[in-house]
């Protein structure tokens, strides 16, 4: 069986930024699954028009089509019952949803405020009037002023971190022993943060440094 992932792309085919792409990369190696991403950009709506979705991911699983990460994962979950838990129990998924709703909602956008100037000019020139329209729009600024205060915006990115990265001082994934669906979660925001950012935004000794090298370490991913 044959799966493909449409994957948010840069300019560059291999700059692969979306938290939720990642998310779902991280799911299908927790799984065991081999699959094959399709690189993908803003404007090509029409290449994903057969899933009736305009935003990526979205999973060709042979005959089955999935989009939205969170409905990929509790597919995932389902259709391989076999492979390792994403969740384990119901309290875990119970737990995950809150990981989703802070993610999205509290982590996301004190990300989105300091890299996306950096994250525009990486995009395909194609891309970036739409990029600019729908992000302005979002955050109620232009990109141009979301630049000019990046330090101002990034007291708000270092303590929205904090309490992760105590978690991350007591154990080795928010998972316990070892990544689970939750840690993907997470783990995407903060690669889109790398990806997208000019400059690191912390240390190579960082607790949080050290889980996404652990997290990329379980599944043999690359950076």
């Amino acid at each position: 069986m044959s799966r493909k992932l449409y994957d948010l792309a840069g300019a560059d085919p291999e700059m692969r930024f979306s938290p939720y792409c990642w998310r779902i990369k991280l799911a299908l190696a927790h799984k065991g699954l081999s699959f094959e991403t399709i690189p993908w950009r803003f404007t090509e709506k029409d290449e994903i028009a057969f899933s009736a979705q305009t935003k990526v991911p979205v999973l060709v699983d042979g005959q089955k089509t999935v989009a939205d990460s969170y409905e990929i994962a509790e597919y995932l979950e389902t259709a391989y019952p076999n492979g390792p838990a994403l969740f384990n129990d119901i309290g875990t998924r119970s737990l995950t949803r809150f990981v989703k709703q802070w993610t999205e909602d509290t982590l996301h956008p004190v990300i989105g405020r300091v890299i996306l100037p950096s994250l525009f000019v990486l995009l395909d020139p194609k891309d970036q009037a739409y990029f600019r329209k729908t992000r302005e729009a979002m955050f109620g600024m232009t990109i141009e002023e979301m630049a000019a205060k990046r330090d101002a915006f990034l007291p708000a990115f270092k303590a929205v971190l904090v309490p992760l990265r105590r978690t991350l001082e007591a154990q080795a994934f928010l998972g316990g022993p070892g990544p689970l669906f939750a840690d993907h979660i997470v783990f995407g925001a903060l690669q889109w943060a790398r990806k997208g950012s000019a400059v690191p935004l912390w240390d190579l000794d960082d607790p949080i440094a050290r889980w996404m090298e652990a997290v990329l370490d379980t599944y043999g991913i690359e950076s």
